[in-house]
């Protein structure tokens, strides 16, 4: 296991911004990338996450490496996933005898089967890129059963997007379909100050608890809910008797006792659960 002096060291914002220059690379925003250089905010995103020694770990967009360190220096076993092709050539060269395997691929378009990882359950941790945010901690939910837990710094909005409550503005499709899937909560708000470059946006940290069962039975099948979530949200302003006609049949309602004055906002996991029912 590394120490916790040395290279550690040298991830404040001044030491990355050197970095980068030095090897010619420059921030992209198009990948939105604002990495962390706090070293109290990488070890708050580990102890959150609640990473042990012997812990299979997947990190979702690595940077140059702050987040990887401090994984590794718990005694974790770390795959971590980086898009950007100059910063993987980094990565590879700064973790080269760690217990680090670094993966080159766009967490969007992944297959999660091809992941090197030992175990059957896995964390997953990561300073998300914020135009992704929402759709891949889905696309994990969705297509990574595997990963049993996540600990994400995601934008502000995007954060309370997921763990907003029915009867908040921010409660949306996104809402519905990551709580099918998990407990989630925010634990904790992170300043603009700890990244480089510094983003016009204020962040949060994300946990999730993925469900061991599904909240209900879904006998249409998981695409037929999304179907139904996706339809009640898409005019939210309607009444879902409207928003939804030709895909709920108005006996559904009646059935389970929901308003179909109701407008989508309105409703909680439960109540869209039993309209995608049938």
């Amino acid at each position: 296991m590394p120490s916790s002096s040395g290279s550690s060291s040298g991830f404040a914002e001044a030491g990355t911004a050197a970095s980068l220059k030095m090897r010619g690379i420059h921030p992209r925003r198009a990948l939105g990338q604002n990495f962390v250089v706090d070293p109290n905010t990488i070890r708050r995103i580990v102890k959150l996450a609640e990473i042990e020694p012997g812990s299979q770990v997947l990190e979702i967009g690595a940077g140059l490496g702050a987040l990887t360190w401090e994984l590794v220096k718990t005694g974790a076993e770390v795959v971590a996933v980086e898009v950007d092709r100059k910063l993987v050539a980094l990565l590879k060269e700064r973790f080269a005898d760690l217990p680090v395997t670094i993966f080159e691929a766009d967490i969007l378009a992944m297959d999660f089967s091809a992941l090197p990882m030992r175990s059957r359950s896995w964390i997953s941790v990561g300073n998300l890129p914020y135009s992704v945010a929402a759709t891949t901690i889905i696309r994990l939910l969705e297509k990574a059963p595997a990963m049993t837990s996540g600990l994400f710094m995601v934008q502000k909005e995007v954060g309370e997007r997921l763990a907003s409550a029915p009867g908040n503005k921010t409660y949306g499709v996104a809402t519905v379909i990551a709580g099918y899937w998990a407990d989630i909560s925010l634990v904790g708000n992170v300043p603009r100050t700890v990244f480089y470059p510094r983003p016009h946006v204020d962040s949060v940290l994300l946990r999730l608890q993925r469900k061991v069962d599904p909240p209900f039975d879904l006998p249409l099948g998981y695409e037929h809910f999304l179907h139904v979530v996706h339809a009640g949200f898409s005019q939210r302003r309607k009444m879902l008797r409207n928003s939804l006609s030709g895909i709920v049949h108005p006996d559904v309602f009646d059935r389970y006792g929901i308003d179909d004055r109701s407008r989508a906002e309105e409703l909680g996991l439960k109540e869209w659960g039993m309209l995608a029912q049938g």
